[in-house]
């Protein structure tokens, strides 16, 4: 991409519109409807405009969905809607902290299950949780809780559940933020109740990003789901949910479908292929002969520091013809060679998803007594690997990091 390079200085001025708060509010509607014309003319909506509309139907390439918005749900409508509620949230991570501090900003009655004086239990009241008031253990707040939000770990909704299920009797409502323990429950042994709505929100995007983008006015995409329908207002729910826990927009999937796309993209395009083809480039590079730095400028840096972010707000094509003719074509010619090579790989990882072997394996790994010490090896390895290690000194120099 050295050819690109020439156009960095260019496209500066554009990435940081692309970064600035006026673009990033503006609504997956907007962007969805008008990606090309953004490329010419960055104006955004009128946010008092956007404020007005109700449920859509877009048209996503020639498949249309009904998109729900975070306007759609006012705060006040909300609290409205959940006024004789009482949310239990059990488990206190990363999920459990993003939605849970969001739903208490939302004024939404939600209390805190987990195991006392843990750590996620002095967590939870370092960010204001208070014992006996809002902070209980599992078992009380199950048994205060008319929804009973279960964000445990895969591993622990596994193990608890023979204890948990027993108190999720009729009239409560059970709320995952994973598909993973119902639709893999001949692993994970998570049959549900048959007589309470089970529903699904789920955020794409880690815990802390859900509590990032609710605390600047914004809101991360979500999926919702529903299970398990049993008073005919399980949908409803789901969606009330989604924008209580901070959602700006919310598709609608099914726990399979949800479950798969999730577990299939984690280990492929957004965390396992990615770190792949960054190790692999960046390899070739210092086995030719590269230093380290311009290795990962290469390679990490200026992906993600310039081109990427390009991608996410116009698309890939208007980053092509951003670049570049010689990039371009370079660019263009090498795409169908590394879909050809890459496309069996990503059929195999589906079959593994799907048929319960990427299940099988985390419950297997994570279920174990020392699975916390194995993982944080893991994790220095990769701290230590050359590229992450010129990375650290590469993103020293950027101009916010050397005031």
């Amino acid at each position: 991409m050295s050819a690109a390079r020439n156009l960095q200085k260019a496209l500066r001025p554009l990435a940081r519109q692309v970064a600035s708060p006026a673009v990033q509010r503006r609504t997956f509607v907007a962007a969805a409807g008008a990606v090309r014309a953004a490329a010419v003319s960055r104006a955004a909506a009128p946010v008092a405009k956007q404020q007005t509309r109700g449920v859509k139907t877009i048209d996503f390439a020639g498949h249309k969905e009904d998109v729900y918005e975070r306007a759609d749900w006012p705060v006040e409508k909300l609290q409205d809607y959940f006024k004789n509620d009482t949310l239990a949230l059990i488990g206190y991570g990363s999920q459990g902290h993003g939605q849970g501090l969001n739903l208490r900003d939302n004024g939404i009655n939600v209390i805190i299950g987990v195991r006392k004086d843990g750590k996620s239990w002095k967590d939870a009241i370092q960010d204001g949780w208070v014992p006996g008031k809002n902070l209980f253990e599992v078992d009380e707040a199950i048994s205060k809780g008319t929804i009973i939000m279960n964000l445990l770990s895969d591993a622990a909704q596994s193990e608890t559940w023979p204890h948990i299920k027993p108190q999720i009797t009729k009239g409560k409502t059970l709320y995952f933020s994973h598909g993973f323990s119902p639709v893999f429950k001949d692993l994970t042994k998570v049959e549900v109740p048959t007589d309470v709505d089970v529903i699904l929100c789920a955020p794409k995007g880690s815990g802390r990003t859900v509590r990032s983008l609710f605390k600047e006015g914004r809101g991360i995409n979500s999926s919702f789901a529903v299970y398990q329908d049993v008073t005919g207002k399980a949908k409803e729910k789901a969606i009330a949910m989604g924008v209580a826990i901070g959602s700006g927009y919310l598709y609608e999937t099914t726990f399979e479908k949800e479950v798969y796309s999730d577990l299939y993209g984690e280990r492929g395009c957004l965390m396992g292929g990615i770190h792949g083809m960054f190790l692999a480039q960046y390899e070739v590079l210092r086995e030719r002969g590269h230093s380290p730095s311009e290795a990962f400028n290469e390679t990490v840096e200026e992906a993600t520091q310039s081109l990427y972010p390009l991608i996410g707000a116009y698309g890939m094509d208007w980053m092509f013809d951003a670049c570049s003719t010689t990039a371009r074509r370079g660019a263009i010619d090498w795409t169908p060679k590394f879909k050809d090579a890459l496309k069996p790989v990503f059929n195999n990882l589906y079959d593994s998803v799907k048929d319960g072997s990427e299940t099988k394996r985390s419950l297997e790994y994570n279920s174990q007594p020392d699975y916390r010490e194995k993982y944080e090896k893991e994790l220095e390895e990769i701290r230590n690997l050359e590229i992450w290690r010129a990375g650290k000194a590469v993103r020293a120099l950027r101009p916010e990091n050397t005031k």
